[in-house]
């Protein structure tokens, strides 16, 4: 059995333990800053490449395969849930305050690193000069494996909750609406790649088109910052779900329904889930979801509109390489605007500092042509 040491106040020691057939497990840390801080707005991308050094540092073989892989990612990280603030230009964070963190595994692979990695935490995550103590970890979403989701049991309904913005892509843009094929879709995705009980994706896809019923949704949009490519538009709320009378007419897709739908919270809907969006849960909740800060939401918006901006002075050249180049030029200088170093926005973004300060030179030439 893997073991898992819980970090606790007193330091008194504790054990949990799961089995080391298990595919799918979340773990919640429980974070303290060590001192008031400030985060730059875009800090999922460091809570991304901290957890990706970490892997780095005792399985280089996995870290190239969830840096580089071309299959969907084993592995999702939300982003920190808890009393957060705009502080001018930054992320405010309060010492002595809990901040809840969340990182899921997808793969049995995945899961016995991570079984190894919790016995040897380091005590700080430090997240560029913000460091947070790891006061404790425990395990959020059970042990499971996809075998034993096959066999959840039937229900009326299938709720699910959109805890941080969720998106999709569709025709090279955001589509942030909870259509039942796209967000199953995204489950099957991770299904595929990872059961080894592969699925015919056309025809599961065109049962949910026709058998699955939207009865009842509480939904708001915003747009959000994630990854390295700029705004995002997602929902974030409820949604509930039951089946037409004649679904159980293909009982096998009316189990495989059940199933994804319960892996929702392990794999988080639709992209950019180790980037801290998606992030899902089981159930319905009227609740209010946790407030974006509010530089979050302006920054997200400034990139969204400069993007388009560039983007249609690009048309003439085209393609999704014109698209990705205005998107970068928008990042880097809407967060040079906001005041960040072009060096740290380079860091973030994994990008040679003197391309980041061609960008900028670049992008406030294009904006200057326009006036």
């Amino acid at each position: 059995m893997a073991r898992l040491s819980q970090k606790k106040p007193n330091n008194a020691p504790s054990q949990l333990t799961w089995s080391p057939d298990t595919e799918l497990i979340g773990l919640e840390f429980e974070l303290v800053p060590v001192k008031d801080c400030d985060l730059f707005p875009q800090y999922t991308i460091g809570l991304h490449a901290w957890f990706l050094n970490q892997v780095r540092s005792t399985d280089p073989e996995l870290s190239a395969y969830l840096h580089d892989g071309e299959s969907e990612k084993p592995f999702t990280i939300s982003a920190l849930n808890g009393a957060i603030t705009s502080s001018g230009r930054q992320i405010q964070l309060s010492a002595n305050t809990s901040y809840r963190w969340y990182i899921t595994a997808l793969s049995n692979r995945v899961q016995q690193w991570m079984a190894q990695w919790i016995e040897n935490l380091p005590d700080v995550l430090d997240l560029r000069n913000a460091p947070l103590r790891i006061h404790s970890v425990k395990i959020i979403y059970p042990p499971t494996t996809y075998k034993q989701l096959l066999g959840s049991e039937l229900s009326a309904t299938l709720a699910l909750r959109f805890l941080s913005p969720t998106s999709f892509r569709r025709k090279g843009h955001h589509f942030p609406l909870p259509v039942p094929v796209n967000i199953f879709h995204s489950y099957l995705r991770r299904w595929n790649d990872f059961s080894g009980m592969s699925v015919d994706q056309d025809a599961f896809l065109a049962w949910i088109d026709d058998r699955i019923l939207i009865t009842r949704c509480q939904l708001t949009t915003a747009k959000v910052l994630a990854g390295e490519k700029g705004a995002v538009t997602g929902f974030t709320g409820a949604i509930e779900f039951s089946l037409t009378k004649d679904a159980a007419k293909q009982p096998e897709f009316q189990q495989l329904f059940f199933a994804v739908g319960k892996l929702a919270p392990y794999c988080g809907t639709g992209h950019k889930t180790t980037f801290g969006l998606g992030q899902t849960r089981l159930g319905w909740s009227s609740q209010v979801i946790q407030d974006i800060p509010e530089v979050q939401t302006v920054l997200a918006k400034r990139i969204e509109d400069l993007a388009e901006i560039f983007k249609a002075q690009r048309k003439r050249t085209g393609g999704e390489r014109a698209d990705e180049i205005a998107s970068k030029w928008a990042t880097v200088l809407a967060r040079r605007e906001m005041g960040e170093s072009l060096l740290v926005v380079a860091e973030d973004l994994e990008m040679p500092y003197e391309t980041v300060k061609t960008y900028v030179k670049l992008a406030r030439r294009a904006l200057k042509s326009r006036e």
